[in-house]
């Protein structure tokens, strides 16, 4: 006798998914006894779907509050992202599956069906065999063959009144995309494509490792195609964020996507957008976006788009501060003889700041930007070769100068000054 499951690990909605192992596994690390959304019952389903998955990188610790479970992966042993598993989760009714091999079947002759005869070549060839089964509708498979146009499936023609359907050609030598398409999963935004075509090797290869592997971005790819084909067409977008109860009312906002900005010290992805209700520019953090849904395409879309490349002009990270206004920021570097590679790495790192040359040792960076807060990492690692820190955003210079003398401290003695 066969033991049914409670579960299935087939999903209808991936943004719950996304949200669950967002909010247990990622960045909440909540108990059992938080789940509030459902049932305790759902959150064990949940629970053992995606351990199905993700097994062998789930880890648990007890505390107060009872047992928490969380993800651990070492980047620099795993050669793919193990999230991109849950995409192959998908459900499919059960004529997702009958049609799909029927349809490719009889499409793998070289000659052209229209609609009509797809279906009678179902049901005299196929269905035949099956009495059980009752006809297919026209409409699902036009449905149907419109949806694998839209992937690059099949082919349509127009032949007078008549619409042709054909296998799309497909001669692609795999081999010699082995190696770009296992870089591309792991390095580009849209990596899953890259996974599933690994999929289509017997192995898959293990070519490259990652130092610093920025995985958790794999769970945002649904709503990252939404935003670059939106942006491609010049669409508004209408967001749906993860907000909380009492947030409710600010969970839906209209905006117009410009530009994807990828932070290289995280790997965090943010959305700069116009807000087409309070009129100015604003950005989103990709994984707090739920789900984003395409609107009108927008004739003004170059007009916005020039808003956004003069407001980034002046922005450092990705705030733009409380009321837009300009924190003036002026550091002298010290280079001494055979360190030139430190004014190289400053060329290379200043953004929207500039550098003077005030005499060969002695070189200043100046910027202007609207929250000088967002430098104050990028700073500190100047530590040893600054010489002078000055800026009109006094939570700045007081937070720099006070850690050196924390510093101070430690290594230097109580006594000592700065």
């Amino acid at each position: 006798m066969v033991k049914l499951l409670a579960y299935s690990e087939l999903i209808k909605n991936f943004s719950r998914i996304r949200n669950y192992i967002r909010q247990f596994y990622v960045y909440g690390f909540k108990s059992r006894g938080e789940y509030r959304d459902k049932s305790l019952r759902s959150y064990d389903n949940e629970r053992r779907r995606i351990e199905s998955w993700l097994g062998k990188y789930m880890y648990f610790r007890k505390n107060e509050m009872g047992k928490t479970m969380f993800m651990s992966v070492d980047s620099q042993t795993i050669p793919y992202n193990p999230l991109y598993q849950a995409f192959k989760a998908k459900s499919f009714t059960v004529n997702d599956i009958i049609l799909h091999f029927y349809i490719l079947d009889i499409l793998t002759s070289k000659e052209r069906c229209t609609v009509r005869e797809i279906v009678e070549r179902i049901d005299t060839e196929y269905l035949s065999s099956f009495p059980c089964y009752n006809s297919v509708d026209e409409s699902t498979v036009r449905k149907k063959l419109k949806e694998y146009e839209r992937i690059g499936f099949v082919q349509r023609e127009q032949h007078g009144r008549q619409i042709l359907y054909a296998r799309a050609n497909t001669n692609i030598d795999l081999a010699k995309w082995k190696i770009p398409s296992s870089f591309f999963t792991e390095a580009a935004p849209l990596g899953i494509v890259g996974y599933f075509l690994l999929d289509r090797y017997e192995n898959k290869p293990n070519y490259f490792a990652w130092r610093q592997h920025y995985i958790l971005h794999a769970l945002e790819s649904e709503v990252l195609l939404v935003l670059l084909n939106s942006i491609r067409e010049h669409r508004s977008v209408l967001l749906e964020l993860y907000v909380s109860r009492m947030e409710k009312k600010q969970a839906k906002q209209m905006v117009i996507p410009l530009k994807v900005y990828v932070s290289t010290q995280n790997g965090r992805r943010y959305l700069m957008s116009w807000h087409c209700t309070i009129k100015k520019i604003m950005l989103f953090r990709i994984d707090n976006i739920k789900n984003a849904y395409p609107r009108n395409v927008e004739i003004e879309f170059d007009k916005y788009l020039g808003y956004g490349s003069r407001f980034q002009e002046n922005l450092w990270g990705v705030s733009s501060g409380v009321d837009f206004s300009m924190d003036h920021v002026e550091m002298i570097i010290l280079v001494n003889k055979g360190e030139k590679y430190i004014l190289k790495r400053l060329e290379h790192e200043k953004r929207c700041g500039n550098i003077e040359t005030i005499n060969d040792q002695e070189h200043k960076f100046i910027a202007d930007v609207y929250d000088a807060a967002e430098m104050l990492p990028w700073i500190r690692t100047y530590i040893g070769y600054i010489k002078k820190l000055e800026s009109n955003n006094e939570y700045l210079v007081k937070s720099f100068y006070e850690d050196l003398k924390r510093m101070n401290q430690i290594y230097g003695g109580e006594g000592n000054t700065i």
